[in-house]
């Protein structure tokens, strides 16, 4: 759209504290985009481009009870280890900015998540923007749950066990 009625709403916060290094999380988010993605992965993302800290990348994700796909456009750049930045660059909505931010704590890793979402058309688009937002923000949770899973079991097969 043409940013007339451009209103602006956080996504998130949300964060997890997952019982692995930093470097295995950060990892194991960069996987599908800068190494090899898993058989489902490539279902999700696929790269469209790729840069040497950033790369361009198409997102599907069932709609609809699963019934369509909804397909975004998003620029993904690379901060190792600390950050992972989201532009988006075609989508449902005219604006979206998102990050994962990762910090060392005690037990592990804090995966803070982060993001603004714009629409455009005054009311109308604020409106779809809450519709938006609320299935964006499940889909961010639940790919922080499989985040958490995955680096935790990478975490836990690349320990050595005590007293070796």
């Amino acid at each position: 759209m043409t940013g007339a009625g451009r209103r602006t709403r956080p996504l998130g916060s949300q964060t997890v504290d997952i019982a692995a290094p930093r470097e295995v999380v950060f990892d194991v988010i960069a996987q599908p985009y800068l190494g090899r993605a898993t058989g489902a992965m490539r279902e999700k993302v696929r790269v469209l481009e790729r840069g040497s800290d950033m790369v361009l990348a198409a997102h599907f994700t069932p709609v609809a009870g699963g019934r369509l796909t909804a397909t975004t456009v998003e620029t993904v750049r690379f901060t190792h280890p600390e950050r992972i930045d989201f532009r988006l660059v075609r989508g449902p909505v005219p604006s979206v900015t998102e990050s994962f931010r990762l910090t060392e704590h005690a037990s592990g890793t804090r995966l803070e998540y982060r993001g603004e979402m714009g629409t455009d058309g005054w009311a109308l688009g604020s409106r779809w923007g809450r519709l938006v937002a609320a299935r964006w923000e499940e889909t961010v949770a639940a790919s922080l749950t499989s985040l958490k899973d995955e680096a935790q079991r990478r975490s836990r097969h690349t320990t050595p066990a005590a007293g070796s």
